[in-house]
């Protein structure tokens, strides 16, 4: 909208979906303004390390960009994994943090939302500005919700009972993530936050060169909506997104349909 480009770097699969930091910096030009990570992520469900976000650190820091990163999944973690905020090791480099309760208090219709500006401000006068003005002129908080957020965020330490062991949010992790890989021909890494899941689908097995027409095809005979990987820039046709909220039983059932529908399906 703003007349900017976007050019996405690699996360790599076989290293937990982490950002190609070698990929990233290949990318990087002239005209590159900033860098954007969303940790924990989505669609993968992947938490960066504090090694990874100090290397992309060093990498804005460079370059001198903007780092944006969007954090509104980081109190959804599982299995004792800790979330680093990029701007906490970044003290001295401009950083946009987006963050939220839409996910975390599972509230998205309330828009409760907000964006944190650290760091060295004194090349982004102009940036602010303008954010400012758009703010007084574009933009209308939903005042009254605006309320929970002090006593959402009082206790932050403590954990979500649904993302512990025999919590719902846990355990359709751990059904979702074992029924796909009990699936022939699919593979999926397991998520550490949020509550998406990026399973692989063998392309080459079931004729596969349009990942769309692959999720149009499961709608129109099963009735359970997918997003395919090109919807996230993924370029190879062999992802889809699964969002895990939906009850267990749901879960199971779109296993069941999913198994049957690839016990027979090729691509035409």
């Amino acid at each position: 909208l703003a007349g900017g480009t976007a050019v996405h770097y690699i996360c790599d699969e076989s290293s937990e979906w982490y950002p190609d930091l070698e990929d990233m910096e290949k990318k990087i030009t002239d005209k590159t303004k900033a860098i954007v990570i969303i940790n924990p992520n989505n669609p993968t469900g992947a938490v960066y390390p504090k090694e990874i976000l100090e290397k992309i650190a060093d990498m804005a820091r460079h370059h001198e960009l903007i780092i944006f990163s969007d954090e509104i999944y980081d109190r959804l973690l599982m299995d004792g994994v800790e979330h680093t905020s990029i701007a906490s090791l970044c003290p001295d480099v401009f950083c946009i943090t987006l963050n939220g309760l839409s996910k975390s208090h599972r509230i998205a219709g309330f828009r409760v939302g907000w964006m944190t500006l650290s760091g060295d401000k004194s090349r982004v006068k102009g940036y602010i500005e303008g954010l400012n003005m758009l703010s007084s002129m574009r933009l209308c908080s939903n005042v009254p919700s605006q309320y929970i957020i002090k006593y959402a965020l009082g206790d932050y330490t403590k954990t979500d009972d649904l993302l512990l062991p025999g919590g719902r949010i846990y355990e359709q992790r751990e059904y979702i993530y074992n029924a796909l890989n009990s699936i022939d021909g699919l593979s999926a890494v397991k998520p550490k936050a949020a509550f998406y899941i990026f399973p692989k689908i063998d392309a080459k097995r079931f004729n596969i060169t349009n990942d769309e027409q692959f999720v149009l095809d499961f709608l129109r005979q099963k009735k359970i909506l997918l997003v395919h990987g090109g919807g996230f820039h993924w370029e190879q046709p062999d992802h889809f997104r699964i969002v895990y909220l939906p009850k267990l039983e749901d879960l199971e059932y779109s296993m069941k349909e999913m198994k049957d529908f690839l016990a027979d399906y090729r691509q035409e």
